[in-house]
């Protein structure tokens, strides 16, 4: 049957696939319009089972707060291609699984929420067969505290959140600066106390094959562990380290200095890179 430019358009329209692919399903569907979006989909189904061991290591990272800056959340959705990263429906696609995000409080959660009819794992099968690059949820962080703020540095790649201890009327400046510090350093944890165990062994155990080798007394060693540990919490813990904008100081230094009772709470990273 004829299948006409105003229902192809109608069909791209609806489902974001390019025009040869809009009029295929239409003419495979009989110009039926529902029975081609379906086969569309089961196009997606089959290039998503195709790509499914390809890397999707490209992508946007966006975040949002909520107006009581109480809660933030940040996901990333990844792709195979930069090209593809930044066009801007995939962008507007990323949004809209952000605004869903900012609900739900696990990405199991995220994946059963519905846009429009589908649910959003479906929703990405269908993005993977129009797009025909492999398209996922990378990540998924939340935060919630007395007052979240958060920082995405420029082209999307990196985005951050902080809770603070306090909601003052200095903390939107102090939460991105502390975020910025974040994105920038990519800290282990908060402080010494919140660093995994299993990393401090490990780094302990690094520390002194490295004494041994270079044939340090044993009686100094574990005096010379307690240094070097004490300078890899500085450099990997967030309260310890250096300010970016002030390198005399250390993070928590800077944000006593604004207010002698305000801290820092939790953060979270996401990055592509």
């Amino acid at each position: 049957m004829k299948i006409t430019a105003t229902e192809v358009n109608d069909l791209r329209k609806s489902t974001g696939a390019g025009m040869m692919d809009c009029k295929k399903a239409l003419v495979e569907a009989n110009g039926d319009h529902e029975k081609a979006i379906e086969i569309l989909r089961k196009k997606g189904q089959k290039v998503a089972a195709n790509r499914a061991e390809r890397e999707s290591t490209e992508g946007v990272v966006l975040l949002k707060v909520n107006q009581e800056k109480s809660e933030g959340v940040i996901i990333s959705l990844n792709c195979e291609t930069d090209f593809v990263a930044k066009n801007k429906d995939f962008l507007n696609f990323a949004t809209e699984i952000l605004n869903i995000a900012e609900y739900v409080n696990s990405i199991e959660d995220l994946l059963n929420s519905k846009i429009g009819s589908l649910i959003i794992a479906e929703k990405l099968v269908e993005q993977t067969g129009i797009i025909g690059e492999k398209i996922e949820i990378g990540n998924f962080q939340k935060l919630s505290g007395k007052y979240i703020g958060g920082y995405v540095h420029a082209g999307n790649k990196i985005a951050s959140l902080v809770a603070l201890s306090d909601s003052l009327p200095f903390s939107k400046e102090v939460s991105k600066n502390v975020a910025m510090q974040v994105a920038a350093m990519n800290p282990l944890a908060l402080n010494e106390n919140s660093v995994d165990s299993i990393i401090v062994e490990k780094e302990t155990e690094i520390i002194k094959e490295q004494l041994i080798k270079e044939g340090r007394p044993e009686n100094i060693v574990d005096k010379i562990i307690v240094g070097k540990l004490k300078r890899f919490y500085k450099d990997n813990t967030l309260v310890n380290q250096s300010y970016i904008k002030d390198s005399k100081i250390s993070v928590e230094d800077y944000v006593k200095s604004i207010d002698k009772d305000l801290s820092i709470k939790s953060f979270a990273r996401v990055s592509l890179v």
